[in-house]
């Protein structure tokens, strides 16, 4: 045997036992790795208003403060009008619920021609009134483990608070700290990119801000001509949900207006629903793209690619933070990327062969029907 290979071997081992336990430690902080992205991508929207008031004389650690209790004060308002908003409704459909289901149960009777009645639904009722029993124990037997999933979310929320906090307030420190660590032909780089996430990132956040603001107006315009209730809250829910909640944002936004509209009248239902997709068409093609080219522009097939991998590699949390992670890494191609003229050719554009062949065979007809080319009059009257 040779002498190399016992060493060889203990060699391996050990390496495939430290691969084991990086790769063990990885899925073990790997929530921790999250909420620090997280946190990051949050520091990187607030630091600009900390940035302001840092160079009007507050101290880094109160302008951080200020900024959280502003966004916690927002917050707490976005979801105080959606629990009155819920709770009203909630109650409103279950004083009309035996109303409700006399309507039902005759659209059943006429519709397939049953003979059904109140008194046997509630007979039935009763008398499956074992299994109800039942599901009610599984529904109390999973109190505990719907409370261990909040309280676990709020410790994570927490944690991210935290450390939101902290690269916030010591955004300076921080960059320091990286700098040091790389030679001094490095450090003008990490700095570089560094603002390009920041100004990304933090437009990005404050162009969709802009957007939900002017789309809750809107909204709450609207609602209020049609009279429904809590108007106010239900244009913030739609101003909020149709930015800030990706792809699916509309639909969910549009969805509880639209249900609320059916409890007080069924045919403002209708104006509701063609009022947010008038208004998203006009957010799409005239709101979006004039606010967005002052902070960043992101096309619509990257920022849909970009939702679908972020959910796919992160879930709720990747689709969250796709879109400013593609708005930066866009910033990184078009500074570090050198780009090149594009020289005319119709194999780059299909359609600007055609529209000329379209042109020459218009200006051949013309002269066939004798009329005057409109190009040449003025190089005609001239002569």
């Amino acid at each position: 045997m040779p002498r190399w290979l016992p060493k060889a071997m203990v060699l391996a081992l050990v390496l495939v036992g430290l691969f084991q336990l990086a790769d063990w430690a990885f899925h073990q902080l790997i929530d921790l790795f999250v909420m620090l992205l997280v946190a990051f991508f949050l520091s990187l929207a607030m630091e600009p208003a900390v940035d302001r008031m840092a160079a009007r004389g507050v101290r880094r650690g109160l302008g951080t403060f200020l900024v959280f209790i502003g966004l916690a004060v927002a917050v707490a308002g976005f979801l105080a009008a959606l629990g009155t908003l819920l709770v009203d409704q909630v109650s409103q459909v279950a004083g009309r619920l035996p109303h409700l289901l006399d309507n039902l149960i005759g659209w059943i009777n006429r519709t397939f021609h049953q003979h059904l009645s109140l008194d046997q639904l509630q007979h039935q009722v009763l008398t499956d009134s074992g299994t109800i029993e039942k599901y009610a124990q599984q529904a109390a037997d999973n109190v505990w483990g719907v409370s261990s999933t909040v309280i676990g979310g709020l410790f994570q929320a927490f944690t991210v608070g935290l450390f939101t906090f902290y690269f916030t307030a010591d955004g300076p420190r921080v960059r320091r700290t990286v700098c040091s660590l790389l030679p001094p032909d490095k450090q003008g780089e990490v700095l570089r990119a560094w603002e390009i996430a920041l100004a990304k990132t933090g437009g990005y956040l404050y162009s969709r801000a802009l957007l939900a603001l002017v789309s809750t107006v809107a909204h709450w315009i609207m609602f209020q001509i049609l009279g429904l209730p809590y108007a106010v809250a239900l244009g913030v829910w739609v101003g909020v949900m149709s930015q800030f909640v990706p792809t699916i944002g509309t639909y969910i936004a549009g969805a509880l207006p639209v249900l609320v509209a059916l409890t007080v009248q069924p045919s403002d239902a209708f104006w509701v629903l063609a009022f947010v997709i008038v208004y998203q068409q006009i957010e799409n093609y005239l709101l979006h793209p004039r606010i967005t080219a002052r902070t960043v522009d992101v096309h619509p097939a990257v920022a849909f690619g970009s939702v679908i991998a972020g959910a796919a590699l992160l879930g709720a949390v990747g689709a969250l933070i796709a879109i400013p992670a593609a708005a930066t890494l866009q910033g990184f191609v078009g500074t570090y990327v050198r780009r090149y003229e594009v020289t005319t050719d119709p194999r780059i554009d299909r359609g600007v062969a055609w529209r000329e062949r379209r042109r020459l065979a218009a200006r051949r007809l013309r002269r066939m029907v004798g009329a005057p080319e409109a190009e040449e009059g003025p190089e005609q009257g001239s002569a």
